[in-house]
């Protein structure tokens, strides 16, 4: 098998994808990784290949992960998006022609894919959003290879998805949805790690914390939460906002543009908001969390903040995007886009914690990596059985 990443920046699609394919080589199929992008420029940080946790995790599993090359958002003379110069062409070929199937994370690199003279593989194309006509050309580019013939199948890690690309016209027949699962023996309360972390950023033990783990985007709506953590911050005196994710840092300029808005007539409040950046310890941060927040306007699909955070006994808190609503039923709220009500929701969420830990401990099973992992298996043999030829029969005497 070889995955094809548009580039290894930070994002719950990413650690999906890298967390399948490392699963995946586990259960003893080969796999390989090719990026378009060697560096990527987004959410205000510059991202290396080489210093992506997904990147480390694979190579440290021995899967071999090669890159074009590329910059994304960086000056560098490459060519665009969807123009390939002959040496990447010839990369690619090379890759490709030692797999029996290809898995796209998401339509993006599909752009490559689909250039002229490349081995013929079936195509699995992993979507993990709920807003196509919002990715560019990408959709068009997943129409061609569908037209082509080359896609055999997309993945969707939510109904939402599966509904939104059939109604953009993706034949329904095409796509299977596999919920998201995570490693519940890394993402499960933790009282040590909850501590600790909670004492290395100075907080009490008992102070309420709500966690927001984003990359810095449009989609995930920081404005709404700041307001709505102007108004909490305000009525819980010893609460605490952590906020994690690329971009979520004192140097990006449009946060602290939000973080100056939000506080305007508090600025003292903006002291509990605590800025942490990408983390590579999140099962710790979410342990630490009594709350994970999400604000998201539009684009979720199954978002792995709100999943990640449960198994670790946070209450999640969420707006009606995507699945997140049927994710958290029974075990967690969903408020509209106001922040007054997320704030009363917050508060909510802290109180109703103990009660809720029981349901969220019987609903652990339904989140497990076990099972994603086993789904896409039986999915990608059964694709490869089908592409295999025939065998031939002897000739008759």
């Amino acid at each position: 098998m070889l995955s094809v990443y548009e580039g290894f920046f930070s994002g719950g699609a990413r650690i999906v994808h890298s967390d399948v394919v490392r699963g995946l080589a586990e259960g003893g199929q080969s796999h390989q990784v090719l990026s378009i992008h060697g560096e990527v420029l987004r959410e205000a940080t510059r991202q290396r290949m080489e210093d992506d946790h997904c990147y480390r995790e694979l190579t440290a599993a021995g899967i071999g992960v090669t890159s074009l090359g590329r910059s994304a958002g960086l000056v560098d003379g490459a060519l665009a998006a969807n123009a390939f110069s002959g040496p990447e062409l010839a990369e690619t070929a090379r890759a490709m022609a030692g797999a029996d199937v290809i898995l796209s994370l998401k339509e993006q690199p599909l752009a490559l894919l689909n250039q002229a003279g490349l081995p013929r593989r079936p195509v699995v194309v992993a979507l993990h959003r709920s807003d196509p006509e919002n990715q560019g050309p990408a959709l068009d580019e997943l129409k061609a290879a569908i037209a082509d013939g080359t896609v055999a199948a997309c993945v969707c890690c939510a109904e939402s998805t599966r509904a939104a690309y059939e109604a953009a016209g993706i034949p329904a027949g095409l796509l299977h949805v596999i919920p998201n699962g995570v490693d519940l023996l890394r993402f499960r309360p933790d009282p040590a790690a909850r501590l600790a972390l909670r004492t290395s950023l100075r907080i009490a033990d008992r102070a309420p914390v709500v966690v927001f783990a984003a990359r810095y985007a449009a989609m995930k709506n920081v404005p709404l939460l700041l307001r709505a953590a102007r108004v909490w911050l305000a009525r819980e005196g010893g609460g605490h906002l952590v906020m994690c994710g690329a971009g979520m840092t004192p140097g990006n300029p449009g946060l602290r543009a939000d973080l100056a808005d939000a506080f305007a007539d508090a600025p003292a409040l903006a002291d509990r908001v605590r800025l942490l950046g990408v983390r590579h310890d999140m099962p710790a941060v979410y342990a630490a969390a009594d709350v994970v927040a999400l604000t998201s306007v539009s684009g979720e699909a199954a978002p792995l903040c709100l999943i990640e955070g449960m198994m670790c006994g946070a209450v999640p808190v969420t707006t009606d995007v995507g699945d997140s609503a049927a994710i958290v039923t029974g075990l967690g709220f969903v408020t509209p886009p106001d922040p007054a009500a997320i704030a009363l929701t917050w508060s909510a969420a802290v109180a109703g914690r103990a009660d809720l830990a029981p349901d969220l401990e019987a609903a652990r099973e339904r989140f497990s990596r076990t099972r994603m992992i086993a789904a896409y298996a039986a999915l990608l043999d059964r694709l490869h059985a089908e592409a295999a030829p025939a065998p031939s029969l002897p000739d008759p005497l």
